[in-house]
């Protein structure tokens, strides 16, 4: 079935053959026909089948046919930076015959431009919900002339926690739109929100509910923790693993990962919410290109990874959510593609692959793994974490002689004396109650008064009353207090002699 079959115009299709696309995919061929009879929709398909243009596509060809006003005309959420990129990307190529403005907004980057192109006047904004609710806030946005609203990869914006803004948005817009809510996965809390934001939906659904792509192989290794690593370096030596998408649970991980990789001689690139947005951009740029063939990612950032031609996909850390597997391994076998998907299992992992295999209804082969001894492997890894922790522990004890000796050498040791005296040694008092160090028996000037713990600073310390010729004296505050009349009186000294040229009293206030 040709594009034009769906109902697409000339312009539309013509930037669809300069992209290359030759037919629609399943997702397409049900979803565009029924956006552009004006229906809301909920369309469900796994990642890689083609669903931005599923929605992209019919919303510019009816924003064509119809007046351009100042406010924005189309709106879509993603939940990542890199998605929200990727679909920009994808409106721009299939929107270049149209005369429409279009705009990215996200976190992450200066807000200025992004301000004054909201004030020029844009027709299409792709945004994540984070900068996008920050603007409204600020009165920068204005949603009177909303025509289309879409939910792109609602149910990660689920997990990631932005519900609440999610509903605070779509409560600012105008009610009579038409909304359209895309998701890999279908579960009830996906069907809760399109209850609650979208009227009288029709459900477009592809493959079977919440499985992985058909295409992709996958397999299991069962392998111990410590030689993760290893295995992973075993593999990559295949150079039959071209494009390699590695998960990792954590950024942590994720950066451990690479130094491990990049001492073995493997071109790396990693994607996490630590890195900055040039940083991501760039590692999503070099993997395209194929400067370097391994990705290490985590599973949020991996959200907006829009790459063709992966071909393996290693769940270094197995997911703890059959979900999260799904969303994992449809990075790769894209756009009919076959890919393979590789997860590495430890013991403490088998309860969650065996709530995998429930949920998909099936077993996943386990693999062996040739040329290499896991459990020889296992025990030198263990070994050089014990050598680790010894290191460790030496530089502990190290850097704790060294602060003795340095304690010794500024007055003795600070420890309790047999004694019980718990008083730092090498510490004297001075008049007006100073208390001053004392190095090599001189004592120092840069020392802090004991009126600095006295009762009348309400701070904790020492009670004793500061002395003055063997008088006690009253000790001055920050706040104006009335001298008690039981604390014994004392007269102030006479005039001191001028030190100023000119003379003068130089009589200090009391």
């Amino acid at each position: 079935m040709p594009f034009t079959a769906l109902g697409l115009g000339p312009k539309i299709t013509k930037a669809i053959k300069e992209a290359r696309y030759e037919e629609p995919t399943p997702i397409q061929a049900k979803a565009i026909p029924v956006v552009l009879e004006g229906r809301d929709v909920i369309g469900v398909a796994q990642t890689g089948t083609g669903k931005t243009a599923a929605f992209v596509l019919p919303m510019l060809e009816k924003m064509q046919h119809r007046g351009q006003t100042r406010n924005m005309r189309a709106l879509v959420i993603a939940p990542t930076r890199e998605l929200v990129v990727q679909i920009e990307e994808n409106v721009q190529a299939y929107g270049r015959h149209l005369h429409l403005r279009y705009k990215t907004i996200y976190g992450g980057v200066g807000e200025q431009p992004q301000i004054d192109a909201l004030r020029r006047g844009v027709d299409f904004v792709v945004a994540t919900p984070g900068r996008l609710l920050d603007l409204m806030g600020r009165g920068i946005v204005n949603f009177s002339d909303i025509e289309f609203v879409v939910l792109d990869e609602a149910d990660r914006m689920l997990d990631m926690g932005f519900l609440p803004s999610i509903k605070r948005i779509v409560a600012a817009l105008p009610k009579t739109r038409q909304t359209l809510l895309f998701s890999a996965t279908l579960s009830k809390e996906i069907e809760g929100i399109a209850k609650d934001f979208l009227k009288n939906p029709v459900t477009v659904q592809i493959g079977a509910r919440s499985t992985p792509a058909e295409l992709v192989t996958q397999h299991v290794i069962e392998v111990p923790k410590a030689a993760k690593t290893d295995l992973l370096i075993h593999l990559l030596k295949d150079q039959a693993l071209e494009m390699v998408l590695v998960f990792s649970r954590t950024k942590h991980g994720a950066d451990k990962i690479a130094r491990k990789l990049a001492q073995a001689g493997i071109a790396t690139a990693t994607l996490h919410s630590n890195r900055t947005q040039g940083q991501r951009m760039q590692a999503l740029k070099r993997f395209r290109s194929g400067e370097v063939r391994c990705l290490i990612a985590t599973d949020i950032a991996a959200r907006g990874i829009d790459v063709d031609g992966i071909s393996h996909v290693v769940n270094f850390d197995f997911p703890p959510q059959p979900e999260d597997y799904v969303h994992r391994i449809g990075r790769t076998g894209r756009a009919q593609a076959i890919g393979d998907a590789i997860s590495f299992v430890a013991p403490d992992e088998a309860d969650s692959l065996r709530l995998l295999e429930r949920f998909l209804r099936r077993g996943i082969p386990r693999r062996k793994v040739e040329g290499i001894d896991l459990r020889l492997t296992e025990a030198a890894a263990k070994q050089a974490a014990d050598l680790a922790k010894q290191k460790y522990d030496d530089a502990i004890g190290k850097r704790a002689e060294r602060g003795r000796a340095h304690s010794a050498r500024r007055g003795g040791d600070s420890r309790p004396s047999a004694s019980g005296d718990t008083r730092k040694p090498g510490r004297i008092q001075g008049r007006n109650g100073l208390t001053t160090a004392k190095r090599d028996g001189v004592p120092s000037p840069f020392a802090r008064s004991s009126r600095d713990s006295s009762p009348a600073r309400g701070r904790s310390g020492s009670s004793q009353v500061p002395q003055r010729d063997g008088r006690p004296v009253e000790t001055q505050g920050r706040s104006d207090e009335r001298r008690s009349s039981s604390q014994t009186s004392w007269k102030p000294r006479g005039p001191r002699p001028s030190t100023r040229p000119g003379g003068g009293s130089g009589r200090r206030g009391r």
